[in-house]
C-alpha cells in the first residue's frame, strides 16, 4: 500500500476534520433475528473480559513476543482473519467492517502483525521477511482455532501478499481465500505504475515527481505536495483529503515507517531500492491455488485491475469483484459495490458453491 508519505499528511487532515461517510444506497441482506442473537453471543468464550480482545504469543527466531487480534461476533461456520496492508500499517482501517459484518452474521478478527501498533514492535529486521509473516498468521490461525470449516482469509495490499503466501504454504486449513487490491507480482506492479500510473499525470508533474525521486528526496514538502494532489486522490482514497475516513487517518498515523521502508521502499510509484518485496512474483503459482478465492480492485486502483482479474482466472475455483468508482482503498471509496460483492462470495462459499 503506497502510504509512506501519507503519515505526513495527518496533521493536514486533522485541520479539516473527517467528515460524512459514505452513503450506502442497499443494505446488504440480514439474517434473522434467532440468528442476530446468537451472532451477539459470548456465552463461554474466554475473551468476554476483554471485549473480544486476545493477546497471542507468537514464537519467533528472536524470541516470543505478542500479537494483537479481536474477535467481532459468532458463526462457527464463518470466520475472517483480517490481515491488513503496509507491511506496517494497523487493523484500524479496516473498521468500515463494522458497518456490514454483522449484518450478514460474520464473524470476524482485526489482528495487529508483529511490528504494528496493537503488538508488540521488537524493531527486529532480521523478522521482516515474508515467510516469517507467513509463520506469524499460522501461529494466530492455532491460537484462534480456525480451519479447513470456517477459515476465510482476507488480505488487503500488502495483506494480500501474506495472504497468497499462506495459501501456497497452508492452504489445508482453508475454506476460502480473498485478495484485495494486490497484484500477484511486484515487478508487474512496477511496470505498471512506471508505464500506466505515471502518464496519466501532467507531464509537468510527472517529471517534478521523478527528479524528487531521483534525489531520493522523499521527505521534501514539494513532494509531498505533488503526491497529495495529484496521486492520492486519484489513485489512493477518491475523497477530498479533509473527509477521508478517521480509521483511515489513525491506521496510518500509527504506521511503522521503518518496517515500511525497509520491505516496500520509499517511493509513490512501485517499489524501489533494496526492498524486500521488490521481485516478488507468484504468477506461475495461482494455479496450486485450490480453495475458493476472490481477487478484488478497482478501476482506479495503484494495482492493474485487469491483473487482479487475471489472478481469479489462474486459480482453480475464481471470482473477481470489480469496484468502478474504486481506487487502493475500494472498501471506502467504492463501499456498496465492495462489500456487496465481498459478502456474497462469503455466503456463496457457505453454500456450497465453490467446491475444493
Amino acid at each position: 500500500m503506497k502510504i509512506l508519505t501519507i503519515i505526513l499528511l495527518v496533521s493536514i487532515v486533522s485541520l479539516f476534520g473527517c467528515n460524512s461517510p459514505i452513503s450506502v444506497k442497499k443494505e446488504i441482506k440480514t439474517s434473522d433475528q434467532n440468528t442476530l442473537t446468537n451472532y451477539f453471543n459470548n456465552f463461554e468464550r474466554d475473551d468476554i473480559l476483554s471485549g473480544g480482545v486476545k493477546m497471542i504469543p507468537i514464537q519467533t527466531p528472536s524470541g516470543e513476543f505478542q500479537v494483537w487480534t479481536k474477535r467481532v461476533g459468532n458463526n462457527p461456520r464463518i470466520k475472517v482473519l483480517l490481515l491488513h496492508g503496509g507491511p506496517g500499517a494497523t487493523h484500524e482501517y479496516f473498521e468500515g467492517f463494522d458497518s456490514f459484518f454483522p449484518q450478514a452474521s460474520i464473524e470476524y478478527y482485526y489482528y495487529d502483525q508483529l511490528e504494528s501498533a496493537y503488538s508488540d514492535q521488537p524493531n527486529d529486521t532480521s523478522l521482516w521477511h515474508i515467510d516469517r509473516f507467513v509463520e506469524e498468521v499460522e501461529q494466530v490461525r492455532k491460537a484462534l482455532n480456525l480451519d479447513q470449516d470456517n477459515f476465510y482469509l482476507y488480505g488487503q495490499s500488502w495483506g494480500g501478499i501474506l495472504a497468497l503466501e499462506y495459501a501456497l504454504k497452508y492452504q489445508d486449513h482453508l475454506k476460502a481465500l480473498i485478495i484485495s487490491n494486490m497484484m500477484c507480482s511486484v515487478p508487474d506492479y512496477i511496470k505498471y505504475a512506471e508505464e500506466v500510473l505515471g502518464p496519466q499525470l501532467k507531464p509537468d508533474v510527472l517529471t517534478e515527481i521523478k527528479s524528487l525521486e531521483a534525489a531520493e528526496d522523499f521527505s521534501n514538502p514539494r513532494y509531498l505536495e505533488l503526491i497529495s494532489t495529484y496521486y492520492y486522490p486519484e489513485h489512493v482514497l477518491r475523497m477530498p483529503l479533509g473527509n477521508w475516513p478517521e480509521p483511515v487517518v489513525r491506521s496510518f498515523a500509527n504506521i511503522n515507517n521503518n518496517l515500511y521502508v525497509t520491505m516496500q521502499g520509499p517511493s509513490e510509484f512501485g517499489v524501489a531500492g533494496d526492498a524486500r518485496i521488490k521481485n516478488w512474483d507468484r504468477k506461475a503459482d495461482l494455479s496450486k491455488i485450490k480453495v475458493p478465492t476472490l481477487t478484488m480492485g478497482g478501476a482506479y486502483d495503484t494495482m492493474d485491475p485487469e491483473h487482479m482479474k487475471w489472478m481469479a482466472t489462474q486459480v482453480q475455483h475464481g471470482r473477481y469483484e470489480h469496484c468502478p468508482e474504486g481506487s487502493h482503498l475500494s472498501l471506502y471509496d467504492d463501499q456498496e459495490t465492495y462489500f456487496k460483492g465481498l459478502i456474497g462470495f462469503i455466503e456463496d462459499v457457505d453454500r456450497g458453491m465453490f467446491k475444493k
